[in-house]
């Protein structure tokens, strides 16, 4: 085994041993500490060239960027391969995998033994979160992939920064990742809360190697926010800047396909002349209670790794030109010369291209051109929108916490809860309704608290509990809302345009937030009143925004009978205070109806 050639940039004898432990296990050929320098960058850059990891794309019109191609057996989050390695399962629960520690260690240990002879360790120090915050955590993922190297050193502070700020340190999140043959077999992503330690083998996506992002930022994370005292969240973090100048942060939880990135990115309409949208983080919020009372909120990553499919100038802008350079595409489509194209992208479909799978592919081919997972990773500082406080290691004062769904029916465009307790049972019951597409039976509610599902690193109960204890630490808190940009019509159409007409209801909560405008009290929560919302401009009907805010008590009804199946499957952790919250609920409507 032979080392870079400079001796490792540390001193720090906890790292020195552990990298040192680690090589001996899986006897890597070299050991490159990566710098984070663009020197660099432009190494690795040729390597991957060179070896056919990356391709170079059309340097006039996306300069810096290349495309990758994955195994097409390794092109997505693998959650059923995903285990939380905690030493009882009920620290697990019931909605996430479970291994005993030891059997995790010793399964993947002799899939690690000897798996980087012939191979080069890249030793890749990264802070989550911004330099110097007391917010932040510093982790090192030990790779043999250069595509993560590369991919890490845009979504994270990556290199001697990272080692800088962990000094003599023991505190760092050790993260050890192999890509052995990229079989589905051997393919595991292994998380030890207790440790502070995640191991991962057997994939090359971004969402199982990206050691930073899912699996510290979310499952570690959420992990030591509860013995911490903060919270880690799947969330974005936007910026609503009024013509006066006024600023207002928000921050939002999306399951997948809610247009989260989008929203994180909006341009208000041409109605909101003067108001800005300022992205803060598109997918993940840190959050603490500053001492002023008040939830404080920083992105921990420094890039983006965005769903390319469906991104275009109509859905989101910002991103387009976010991806125009300095980006890494992976498994869209190629051009004959050289750009990138995924469905749903503007302009007219090409009618011959390269698909993602490297193979000729044309207008009149039944199969996708880009997968449907298929990405991009872009630094935050492309986005036009990037707030100026994105890096602030104090982070930014959250006033108000957005949780939304797509549902067809029941969920109305916007609601306020009446007060932490109902905010925490709208996050605790937060889902999307299934399409055809996806299991044959229509409008069957996924349950996908907080978005959080995949991603929670402890029993989900406990989570829900750790949610409601905040409450007592937050003498300031935000307001807590749900939205739903998906409520059909009966005739199937959705009543609400969505994309950058949603700035009209975040207006709304922002002026709620700020305790100047009106609502209307339902059963539920406050809606707004007729006139509260501004529609000026908008070519819609006031009765289809009457049908896209309207509570319907009988659908309620459903839904809250429906949430004891759900609250069942978390099991004896389950908070008893948000289970009476959903038996109030249910009580009013039955008062309701015996009075009727």
């Amino acid at each position: 085994m032979t080392s870079s050639p400079s001796a490792p940039p540390s001193t720090n004898q906890h790292l020195l041993s552990w990298v040192t432990e680690m090589a001996q296990l899986t006897k890597p050929d070299h050991i490159v500490w990566c710098d984070g320098t663009e020197a660099e960058k432009q190494r690795f850059t040729e390597l991957s060239v060179k070896e056919g990891i990356l391709e170079p794309l059309n340097a006039e019109k996306l300069p810096g960027c290349f495309l990758h191609r994955s195994n097409p057996n390794d092109v997505a989050r693998v959650e059923h391969l995903t285990f939380i390695c905690t030493p009882t399962k009920e620290e697990a629960g019931p909605t996430n995998n479970w291994m005993a520690p030891k059997d995790a260690y010793d399964k993947l240990g002799k899939l690690f033994d000897g798996s980087m002879k012939g191979r080069t360790m890249y030793v890749i120090p990264y802070v989550m979160g911004p330099l110097g915050s007391p917010m932040s955590k510093v982790g090192v993922e030990l790779t043999d992939s250069v595509y993560v190297a590369l991919n890490m050193r845009i979504m994270t502070r990556m290199g001697k920064a990272a080692l800088d700020m962990l000094g003599a340190s023991n505190d760092f999140n050790r993260g050890l990742h192999c890509t052995l043959d990229v079989n589905p077999e051997r393919r595991f992503i292994c998380h030890f809360p207790q440790d502070n330690t995640i191991w991962s083998v057997g994939s090359g996506y971004g969402g199982n190697v990206l050691l930073g992002k899912k699996c510290l930022a979310l499952r570690i994370g959420s992990y030591l926010g509860k013995k911490e005292g903060w919270l880690a969240e799947h969330m974005l973090i936007l910026g609503v800047e009024s013509p006066e100048g006024e600023m207002t942060y928000v921050a939002a939880a999306f399951p997948s396909a809610c247009g989260k990135t989008n929203f994180a990115m909006m341009i208000p309409p041409k109605r909101f002349k003067g108001w800005k949208i300022w992205t803060v983080g598109d997918d993940i919020a840190w959050m603490r209670v500053g001492e002023d009372g008040r939830l404080f909120a920083v992105n921990p990553e420094f890039g983006y790794f965005g769903v390319a499919p469906g991104t275009s100038n109509e859905s989101n802008p910002n991103a387009v030109t976010t991806v125009s350079r300095d980006t890494i595409f992976t498994n869209v489509a190629k051009t004959p010369d050289g750009d990138v194209w995924w469905e749903g992208k503007d302009g007219p479909i090409p009618p011959e291209l390269i698909d993602w799978k490297g193979q000729p592919w044309s207008s009149k081919s039944t199969e996708k051109a880009a997968h449907p997972n298929s990405r991009f990773t872009a630094p935050a500082q492309n986005n036009p929108a990037l707030s100026k406080f994105y890096d602030d290691p104090a982070g930014v004062p959250i006033s108000a916490i957005i949780f939304g769904g797509r549902r067809a029916t029941t969920v109305p465009l916007v609601m306020q809860a009446f007060n932490w307790l109902n905010g925490v049972f709208f996050g605790s019951t937060l889902g999307s309704e299934t399409t055809a597409a996806a299991t044959g039976k229509v409008g069957v509610v996924r349950r996908d608290p907080f978005a959080m599902l995949p991603f929670c690193g402890y029993n989900m109960g406990e989570y829900f509990q750790h949610w409601l204890s905040m409450q007592s630490k937050i003498t300031n808190p935000p307001k807590i809302f749900l939205v739903n940009w998906f409520r059909k019509s009966k005739d199937g159409k959705f009543l609400w345009p969505g994309f950058g007409e949603n700035m009209r209801v975040l207006k709304w909560i922002v002026d709620r937030a700020r305790l100047r405008v009106g609502g209307q009290e339902t059963l539920f929560g406050w809606v707004p009143r007729a006139g509260d919302l501004d529609l000026s401009g908008l070519n819609i009907p006031s009765e289809q925004v009457d049908e896209a805010t309207n509570i319907d008590l009988a659908e309620w009804k459903n839904e809250l009978t429906s949430l004891d199946e759900f609250f069942g499957t978390i099991g004896d952790t389950m908070p008893k205070a948000l289970k009476l919250n959903r038996d109030l609920l249910l009580a009013r409507i039955e008062a309701v109806e015996a009075a009727g």
